[in-house]
């Protein structure tokens, strides 16, 4: 089953991973320990609640204007 990760800077350092179709969240040092760590909770999750495969994720960005200070 392919599934999105979403990795984002902590501001503790390290790295915060997310799984957007189980929302699991979890952390690490690196990249790859980051990823490692959401491989393992989304496995975990997914035996308590299994989920159907829908096909390949779509991910994609936006832009919003900045907003005015006011």
């Amino acid at each position: 089953m392919e599934l999105t990760a979403v990795l984002t800077p902590a501001e503790e350092g390290g790295f915060v991973a997310l799984n957007p179709e189980t929302g699991t969240t979890t952390q690490g040092e690196s990249i790859e320990e980051a990823i490692a760590n959401l491989r393992e909770a989304t496995a975990l999750y997914l035996e308590e609640f299994p989920m159907a495969s829908v096909g390949r994720p779509l991910v994609t960005m936006f832009s919003v204007p900045n907003a005015a200070h006011a």
